[in-house]
């Protein structure tokens, strides 16, 4: 150990630098357990740790007789900004896209209903997407506007969504600047139609998200359900203690 730095936490900083610089890239293989014995020197339990921190921080997949594998970056979004899903993968270098989309005119859920602040017996414009970075799913998500504020005669733009951001195109076309909200976010499972969009496994995790968005005069204006790859993404916060 050199200073107070643990030597696995010493050997995965290295790995760590060597999977940012490129030198193993998505799919390649780290080196064994007992390669990175022989390499630097260092003990079985030393060259596991290290490795095992290397999979709790998302970066690698390690299964028993195949080895360390390099997974795609996580996305991390900060639980304090918020920011379209075109904005955020913008900002962190991806390129947005999305999949299947359906922007229909119907009634809202209650959850919907109650969020926007509108009858449940009003329509409104309901609009899905498969949410892509660099052509690879992340999310799916289901948003409904308010018809207060967003009249269902505006689903004759939806070209305008095959590919920009719900965000600008609220701004651009009605004024609508979204400034701040609530969001939920709990832990679940993906049913097999779910899982077939994200292309994951049925049952495996996702992370749901609800979120109500509103304007600087508070007016809510999008009500969206979220469901995340809990393998491609994650949130973050900053704490302070009193």
């Amino acid at each position: 150990m050199v200073g107070t730095v643990p030597l696995w936490a010493q050997i995965a900083d290295k790995l760590r630098e060597s999977i940012r610089d490129g030198e193993f890239m998505v799919g390649d293989h780290l080196p064994s357990e007992s390669q990175l014995i022989t390499r630097f020197g260092i003990s079985r339990a030393t060259a596991r740790n290290a490795l095992n921190q290397l999979a709790t921080e998302g970066l690698v997949e390690r299964r028993s007789g195949k080895g360390t594998k390099v997974l795609p970056a996580q996305v991390e979004l900060p639980l304090n900004l918020l920011a379209s899903f075109s904005e955020d993968m913008i900002s962190r270098g991806l390129r947005p896209g999305y999949g299947e989309i359906e922007m229909i005119i119907g009634p809202l859920t209650e959850a919907a209903a109650q969020a926007l602040e509108v009858d449940p017996e009003e329509d409104a414009i309901r609009l899905s997407r498969v949410l892509l970075a660099n052509d690879v799913a992340m999310a799916h998500s289901t948003s409904w506007l308010s018809p207060r504020f967003v009249p269902v005669s505006a689903i004759d733009a939806q070209s305008d969504l095959l590919s920009s951001s719900l965000y600008s195109w609220l701004e651009s076309e009605f004024g609508l600047r979204i400034t701040h909200g609530t969001e939920i976010i709990e832990g679940g499972v993906a049913d097999a139609h779910l899982a077939k969009q994200l292309g994951i496994a049925a049952k495996g995790p996702v992370l749901k998200v609800s979120r109500t968005a509103r304007t600087v005069e508070g007016n809510p204006i999008e009500y969206v359900e979220r469901s995340y790859r809990a393998d491609r993404y994650r949130y973050r916060i900053e704490l302070a203690r009193p």
